[in-house]
């Protein structure tokens, strides 16, 4: 895999980090809350789910982050091509911002990994 679908796709994993500690650990916090646009009420009630998910973006980063140790170009299209997905069916169902902050990254590592 060249240096920047590499560059690229670890930016994609690091972000589902992030998205994980987000959900799994912040949701309730104050920087949880801004990011979501959350009230407190609602993320009380909400935060198991939350949590739910921001499991399934660890999934995804470790997913991400194995492809890239060990350089299968196939593994890390395929869970690039998850996170679009996710992206999309987020823009579609939440926000389209989602798609902006989630989808155009993992697009711009999947045309550097094909392009590589």
């Amino acid at each position: 895999m060249p240096l920047i679908a590499i560059v690229l796709t670890v930016l994609v994993a690091l972000l589902h980090v992030y998205f994980l500690v987000l959900e799994m650990f912040l949701w309730t916090r104050p920087l949880g809350m801004k990011v979501f646009r959350n009230t407190p009420e609602k993320a009380e009630t909400t935060k198991v789910l939350a949590a739910n998910q921001g499991l399934y973006n660890g999934f995804l980063a470790a997913g991400l982050l194995w492809a890239v140790y060990a350089g299968k170009t196939d593994v890390a299209l395929f869970f690039l091509g998850c996170v679009v997905v996710a992206a999309l069916y987020g823009a579609y169902s939440v926000s389209k911002r989602i798609f902006y902050v989630q989808g155009v990254p993992a697009l711009a590592a999947i045309a550097a990994v094909v392009l590589g």
